[in-house]
């Protein structure tokens, strides 16, 4: 019998990615997104190409109440969910004090809400099977404060410890829970963080195939962290040894200057001297 799969935010960029490798793994998928016509294509390339089963929700999990409304579907048919993967997210761009509220409680609604409520609804289903895999898009940017994406970096920061933690609690239990830290990708997330011009950020783009390439490996192992790429290790390990505000004021200098032109990282490296 095939093992089942969700996937939220399914319909492009790391989430599709790792639909497609689940389903080249013979997964039957539920998909997840709010691009009914992206949907319905992967639908029927899935089905002819990996002779898997195919369902989709055409859901919006910024709105209260769909959560629940998925997963009682998902009971109503008898469909059991062997891993979860929490995709979905986006963030914003701009001082705290002039971006939209009403963007920002729809960040925190899907980067946190959904997925904790999601997480909760399946894991105790999988805990007591004892078997399953969930996977949680943390990312690089949960490790420190964030300067003019602060309530992005924030959310990231609440999916990290959450994950570590019921890692922790379900450890013996059969079921594994998997943190992946991605940096800057190439996807619509770069495209939508800001209303104004794109913003898109020049640096340290990895791809999205690759990303959930290796997301997929960690979650098959039952890896706690998985963070791809050897210079976001680095990263992540060297903040431990800088002044915190000055980590803080890096950050920044990175998101003002890479996100509002086009000027390449090296060109103001010299500036973290005089910050350190």
């Amino acid at each position: 019998m095939k093992r089942t799969a969700l996937i939220t935010g399914a319909s492009g960029g790391i989430g599709f990615e790792f639909a497609k490798l689940l389903a080249q793994d013979s997964y039957n998928v539920v998909l997840i997104a709010r691009t009914e016509s992206r949907l319905i294509k992967i639908k029927k390339e899935f089905e002819k190409k990996y002779n898997v089963d195919v369902i989709f929700f055409f859901k919006d999990l910024t709105k209260p109440n769909v959560v629940k409304e998925i997963y009682n579907e998902l009971k109503r048919q008898n469909i059991k969910i062997d891993v979860l993967i929490n995709n979905a997210g986006f963030g914003n761009f701009g001082k705290f004090y002039e971006t939209s509220w009403e963007k920002e409680a729809k960040i925190l609604q899907l980067n946190i809400v959904a997925l904790t409520h999601l997480t909760k609804l399946f894991l105790k289903d999988m805990v007591e099977r004892g078997d399953g895999k969930i996977l949680n898009v943390s990312s690089t940017s949960a490790f420190q404060p964030g300067p003019l994406m602060s309530v992005y970096y924030a959310s990231k920061a609440y999916v990290q410890s959450f994950s570590e933690a019921i890692a922790t609690e379900v450890r013996g239990t059969g079921v594994t829970v998997t943190a992946l830290c991605p940096g800057p990708v190439k996807t619509e997330f770069q495209k939508k963080v800001s209303d104004i011009e794109p913003h898109l950020i020049n640096l340290n783009l990895s791809t999205p195939e690759s990303v959930a390439r290796y997301g997929y490996h960690a979650l098959q192992r039952g890896d706690r962290v998985a963070i791809p790429g050897l210079l976001n290790q680095f990263l992540i390990h060297a903040v431990n040894f800088i002044p915190r505000t000055a980590v803080i004021d890096i950050v920044y200098l990175l998101q003002e200057k890479n996100r509002k032109s086009k000027i390449n990282i090296t060109s103001f490296i010299p500036n973290f001297k005089r910050i350190i």
